[in-house]
Parts: C-alpha cells; structure tokens; sequence
C-alpha cells in the first residue's frame, strides 16, 4: 500500500528563501502558480510573449520571464509544459542555467523516464502530480480543500529533496487531501497505460467498436450513438462517485445482469493480454521511443489518424444529435461561470486574510 502524506506531515518552510519557477503557464502551469503564491511561495512565471497564456499571466499579476531568467532567478523550476517540449526547453534554457543546489521539479515522469532530460547530479529532481486538472487544483484550493497528488523523488543532491517536494505538495493544496508516494518510473507507466488501455485509447475504441456493430447489423446510427457514447457519461458518473459497485446498485437488474456475464465476453483473456503486451511496450521504452520519433518527425501519422477518427460516422452523427441537445453546451458555460465565480469568491477570501495579517 501506498504511503500518504498529509498537513501535518509537510512544512513549507522548506521553500523559505526559494524563489518558485512555473516554467508553463497552461492549465496546469496556471492552477499551480496561483496556489503557491497564496500559500506565501514567492512564484514567477516562464511563459513566451505573443499567447493567451502569457496575457492570462500578467492578468493574473505576474510578469512573465524567459525559462532562461526564471532558471537564474529560481531554487526549485517546476517544467509544466507538454512532454515533448521538455527536451529542447532544458537543453536551451535550463540546463545552461541550472546550478549545483537547485531543484527541478516535474508533475510528469515522462521526459526523465526517458531521458529527455538528464540533470546533473548535484541538482534535486523531484515530482508532484496532482490527480486533476489545474483548474481543479485551484477550485478546491480556493475553498480550503484539495486535489489529491502524488510525489516522488528521483534524485536526492541536497539531502533535503522530499521535505521540498512535499512543501510544494502543500503549497498547492495536495496534503489537505492525502499525496501519496510512488516513483518517476511508477508514476509514468501507469499513467501511460491507463491512457492507452482504457481511458482514452480502450474507451474510444470500445466506444466505436459498439456503434460499428450495430450500424453494420441495420440499425439506426442515431440510435447506436445514443447507446454507445451518450449514455456513457450516466454510467461513468456514478462509477466515479461509488466505485463499479456503487453503479450496480443505481441500474437496473438487467442492467446488472449484462454487465457481469457479457462484459467478461467482450473484455476478455485476448483482451488483457493485449494490455499486457502494451504495459511491457511501455517498460521496455517501446512506446516513448515510437512517439519521440513521431513528434520529431512532424506528427504525419498522428495528423492522419486524427482527422480519421474527425470524419467518422459515429463523430458526422454525434455533432447531429449534439445540436439537438443544447444543455449540454449550456452545461459546459454553467460550469465554466461556476468555476469562475469560486475562483472570485476565493481570491477575495485570500485578500482578506492577506489583509487580516498585516
């Protein structure tokens, strides 16, 4: 079993006298900066000019800096943008500015893992991934609450590298809610595997493989995309509420009935050892070197398979239906307003705590 930590078990006087570096000021990048700074972490931004995120930062009161810059200026850089970004950012603004003493801090293992990037050894190399999104991480913040995360050491120069990670975990809320410790290599290939064998590539393809089967057998597209994608969210959102158990007991019997003596059927031995071959891909480096190689080839592949998926039958029909259904847009903008109406009402509770101790 994991070990978890909580409040009491982090000190944020292991930042005293750190400057903090958000290298990305995306979703991620965005949620974490704004929740150590109000924890009392002095944050700055690295974020290019010319993008909404760099107008979103100096919004928010930062004054955004060259990675190079905030390298110099910071004792721990945290690297928030996109995996495959992290190569050439290190090589031309970090590591040339990276001195003995400093951390680097990662939310992903990935491009250590892989050795995109290879600190020095008289570096600390540390990560802390919240289990959300920043927009999360800061809606739950901001009501004194947090986002679970979890956190890990990969290379430890000072002598001081959890107690710093840590801190980080409770600047951004994580301990209010429990950070549990793992490993970079731990961290990364279960991340990759539950993308590529059921979040996301299992999900999609199971999803498509359903919606085929019963246009193929006659019946009504429109209906199969109601059966196969729409009702989908219904039964995720109670399993993500109670567990596979909790579903069970908010569906019918026949429902129940389905789900235990077919879904074995169709998610079978052949099926799981598919999983494992992709698991030992992921191991072995397999699938990290097949993307790399990808990306660095101008993504010809990833285009194309993209826009396949785009123009299939079951997306032509789903924006059909989709129309026809407008609370699901309006769902969207109420949830966005929502967020954005907690982001206000915390921020002012902020100012006047801010204001009460001075």
């Amino acid at each position: 079993m994991a070990r978890i930590y909580y409040d009491k078990d982090a000190d944020l006087g292991a930042l005293k006298g750190k400057t903090v570096a958000i290298v990305g000021y995306g979703i991620q990048g965005r949620g974490q900066a704004l929740n150590l700074r109000d924890s009392g972490v002095k944050v700055i931004v690295a974020q290019r000019p010319g993008g909404p995120n760099y107008d979103l930062a100096k919004q928010d009161g930062f004054t955004p800096v060259s990675a190079a810059e905030a390298t110099k200026r910071a004792g721990l850089i945290i690297l928030l943008v996109q995996d495959t970004l992290h190569a050439q950012i290190y090589r031309e603004a970090i590591a040339p500015n990276l001195k003995a003493g400093k951390a680097l801090g990662f939310s992903h293992g990935f491009s250590i893992l892989y050795g995109l990037v290879t600190p020095p050894k008289d570096v600390d190399v540390v990560m802390v991934a919240p289990k959300g999104p920043g927009s999360l991480l800061r809606s739950q913040f901001l009501e004194g609450k947090g986002v679970p995360s979890l956190v890990a050491v990969y290379q430890d120069s000072s002598g001081r590298a959890k107690p710093i990670a840590l801190a980080w975990a409770k600047g951004i809320g994580s301990t209010r809610a429990g950070v549990l410790e793992t490993t970079f290599k731990e961290e990364t290939e279960t991340d990759n595997f539950g993308e590529q064998a059921v979040l996301c590539g299992g999900v999609s393809a199971l999803i498509k493989a359903g919606f085929e089967t019963l246009v193929e057998a006659g019946y009504q597209p429109e209906l199969a995309y109601f059966e196969c994608l729409h009702e989908l969210k219904l039964i995720t959102d109670m399993i993500w509420a109670g567990g596979i158990s909790g579903m069970r007991k908010r569906v019918s019997d026949t429902a129940k009935w389905g789900d235990i003596s077919c879904g074995p059927r169709v998610i079978d031995a052949r099926v799981k050892e598919t999983m494992r071959r992709l698991l030992r891909e992921i191991q072995s480096g397999q699938f990290a070197r097949e993307w790399i190689a990808e990306h660095e080839a101008g993504r010809p592949n990833f285009t194309r398979l993209m826009q396949q998926d785009d123009d299939h039958p079951l997306e032509q029909v789903g924006r059909k239906l989709r129309a026809m259904m407008p609370w699901i847009g309006n769902s969207s903008q109420q949830s966005a307003r929502s967020a954005k109406q907690k982001v206000r009402a915390g921020q002012r509770r902020v100012k006047g705590r801010v204001r009460a101790a001075k």
